[in-house]
């Protein structure tokens, strides 16, 4: 980042070996052998670089923006050799794996914007050249690690009516003019996937252009978020004009916080999203070069579920929080430990000589304490956090324009305070633009890969201390989920999760959440990231009684924490027609093999729990609204609902397979239906008809559903049922 920023980078620089003050020591040394080196591989303009498994082998790779402020050049993507002897050794790869395209990058993204799995690309570029826009290039999947144009494809609407784009700026390939230096990728809707944050400096870093909000339609296509309806005559947006995605109309450097105004168009060289007040979803920390920074609250909660922003730099940030020129870059990190994000700010108090700063977040969004950083007197360009000593908390790397890098140690283990000391660090020959930094070796240290300018070769510092992570993630916060009728639609819990490491390697740690019912079993689902420190997983929607649930997150290294756990009732409540009976849980009916499910479940399986099954809907048999939600099964597993006149054994059940038939009479039965990876799946419209006979209005009506379980040790059988449901069918 710089004149040209990224999302999470690091640092830059150039270093030697670095003796360090403290405890710990920490020694870089610059290692040419183990990286591409020349034409065209490593002499390039880069502005960017950013890490990811591309291939899926377990290590990281690392891909490089190039072109920068002068030139047309083809992006690069080094391989990484390992696993095994090869760990750490990188090859470029880039006429294999990348498309042959020639543009002024100024940013590269890993995301998974068509939630398949792998991680696609999107590429920030800057038309002060040539009159171009941002691209996507979509992963080929199948560990292949090679990526194909799909610009044209992924963007929809840009010529529609909601659209805020002018027809004047739009090009035949699919996208649009623009100076983008840098955009994030988020969940920002909480709708599972990831919405993108475009941001623009402006021809010439003019600033006024707004930054605009794509939001995802799951499968990987972004459509302007523009709740305004207003559509720009040109290029720029002008004081007065409609906010677009944000409260309020357009006015330049306002300190108005009541949503009656807001600024969306400055020289933004940097943008990071993070949840800053609590609240779990996702706020935007808007870099400005020569304004001010600016602080967009979500108010998604607050609204209701309906997306807004809202401007609340005024009321939030203290005064004179920024000053001057040059606020190149800007990252958050929780740097005390209390387990709120607080601000590292570059350049921002630049009236005074470039000094960079920091903040503490009060705990509420709001934020104090603001201190200048000793030695930082100078043109820094991009700065990051990362636990250099391995000591649990987050250090600071500052890359300078002009070569002069910095490194300071954070004081603070957690505690009320933090504060940094500058430790010794030798200065660089080259223009870093960005770094990023993880352990590219394996050997429990975080590397370093530098992204220069001007033709200079990129930069790989390795790590030789090689004092291990032990240190484990940390989640101190996680959301409270609301009793809730049972139904299809999931219950959706947040956790926030911390670790001694850059957030962007934090995104990969391997977290989950478990959940309970009525305090005995237990099954586990999938917790991804959000964006920022947020993590969002989805617990079956048809659980009946006392849901507890807690998170789990891991590391690279295998350091494990988990959450505290909170809980919410799962009900009918009235509105969800009939009962659950034939339980399997020692008070309903003996489970083969003794093995019983909890309270709400049929008996267990595979997975460790029983199945469930909930009725949703109406039982009015004439508006066809009846449906069936299961949830507890084994991942992708066939299956087909039941339907019975009578209930077995007067409603205890009687062994078959390996759980427990309790249907009979009349029997009906369903399609089959494959349930997905976390074992739900749902029956819509199935009265009487949809289950191959006409109800039986006014008499009772029995339903249960029956899966496969190939894996289950009980008796072998390879089958097992849920509980079974009962209601009586209305006219």
């Amino acid at each position: 980042m710089s004149s040209n920023k990224t999302h999470l980078s690091w640092i830059a620089g150039a270093l030697g070996v670095v003796t360090l003050s403290g405890a710990a020591q920490a020694q870089f040394s610059n290692n040419t052998t183990d990286i591409p080196s020349g034409n065209p591989g490593n002499n390039s303009k880069t502005e960017n670089v950013d890490f990811g498994d591309v291939d899926q082998d377990g290590d990281w790779d690392a891909v490089f923006a190039d072109g920068a402020d002068s030139d047309q050049d083809q992006n690069r993507i080094w391989i990484n050799r390992g696993p095994g002897a090869n760990l750490g050794k990188f090859q470029d790869e880039t006429g294999s794996r990348f498309p042959s395209i020639n543009d002024q990058s100024r940013d590269i993204e890993f995301v998974d914007f068509d939630n398949d799995s792998d991680i696609d690309l999107y590429i920030s570029n800057t038309a002060a050249l040539v009159a171009q826009g941002n691209r996507w290039w979509r992963n080929t999947g199948v560990g292949s690690g090679s990526y194909v144009d799909e610009t044209a494809a992924r963007w929809i609407g840009l010529n529609s009516a909601n659209s805020s784009i002018a027809a004047s700026q739009l090009l035949g390939n699919g996208t649009f003019i623009d100076f983008s230096c840098d955009c994030d990728f988020g969940d920002i809707d909480n709708d599972g996937d990831m919405d993108l944050f475009h941001s623009s400096y402006g021809g010439v870093f003019g600033g006024q252009v707004p930054s605009r909000i794509f939001l995802n339609d799951g499968a990987g296509f972004f459509e302007e978020f523009n709740p305004s309806g207003f559509k720009l005559s040109g290029q720029t947006i002008s004081s007065g004009n409609p906010g677009l995605w944000c409260e309020g109309t357009q006015s330049s450097n306002t300190n108005n916080s009541t949503g009656a105004n807001c600024d969306i168009a400055s020289s933004a060289l940097d943008i990071d999203f993070g949840d800053i007040d609590g609240d779990f979803d996702l706020d935007v920390l808007h870099g400005a070069r020569q304004e001010e920074p600016r602080l967009f609250i979500n108010r998604l909660e607050e609204n209701g579920g309906v997306l807004g922003f809202r401007d609340v730099t005024g009321s939030n940030f203290p005064a004179n929080h920024s000053s001057g020129n040059g606020h190149y870059e800007q990252e958050m990190g929780d740097l005390d430990g209390d387990g709120d994000l607080d601000i590292y700010g570059l350049n921002w108090n630049a009236g005074f000589g470039f000094t960079d700063i920091t903040l503490r977040n009060n705990g509420d969004g709001t934020f104090g304490n603001m201190t200048n950083l000793s030695g930082s007197s100078a043109d820094d360009n991009e700065g990051d956090f990362l636990d250099y000593d391995n000591d649990g908390d987050l250090d600071l790397f500052v890359a300078n324009f002009s070569g002069n890098d910095k490194l300071y140690r954070n004081n603070n283990n957690g505690g009320a305070n933090f504060s940094f000391t500058q430790v010794s660090f030798p200065s660089s020959p080259q223009t870093g633009l960005d770094a990023d930094c993880c352990d590219v070796d394996g050997d429990g240290d975080y590397d370093i890969f530098v992204a220069n300018d001007f033709n200079a070769a990129n930069r790989y510092w390795e790590n030789t201390t090689q004092i291990p992570d032990t240190h484990a993630p940390y989640l101190p916060n996680i959301e409270q989920a609301p009793n809730r009728n049972a139904g299809p639609a999931p219950t959706v819990v947040r956790v926030h999760v911390y670790d001694n490491a850059p957030y962007y390697i934090t995104w990969y740690n391997v977290t989950t959440c478990t959940y309970t019912v009525n305090g005995s079993g237990g099954a586990t689902v999938p917790a991804l990231s959000s964006g920022g420190q947020v993590f969002r997983a989805e617990i079956p929607g048809n659980l009946v009684g006392t849901v507890a649930y807690y998170f789990t997150s891991s590391d690279e290294y295998g350091n494990t924490a988990s959450s505290a756990t909170r809980s919410f009732i799962g009900s009918n409540g009235g509105s969800v027609p009939g009962n659950a009976y034939c339980l399997g849980d020692g008070t309903g009916g003996a489970c083969p093999c003794g093995a019983n499910g909890n309270a709400g479940e049929g008996c267990a399986n595979t997975s460790g729990a029983g199945a469930t099954l909930v009725a949703f809907g109406s039982a009015a048999f004439s508006n066809d609204t009846l449906g069936f939600s299961v949830a507890g099964v084994p991942g992708a597993k066939p299956g087909l609902l039941l339907k019975g006149n009578n209930q077995v054994n007067g409603g205890l059940g009687n062994p078959a397979g390996d759980g427990l038939i309790c249907t009979a009479g009349g029997s009906k039965r369903s399609h089959v239906q494959v349930t997905n990876v976390s074992g739900a799946t749902d029956f819509t419209n199935w009265n009487g008809a949809g289950l191959g006979s006409v109800a039986n209005v006014g008499v009772p009506t029995n339903f249960q559903f029956w899966y496969r379980d190939p894996s289950n040790t009980c008796s072998g059988s390879g089958f097992n049922f849920s509980n079974a449901w009962t209601l009586t069918y209305l006219p």
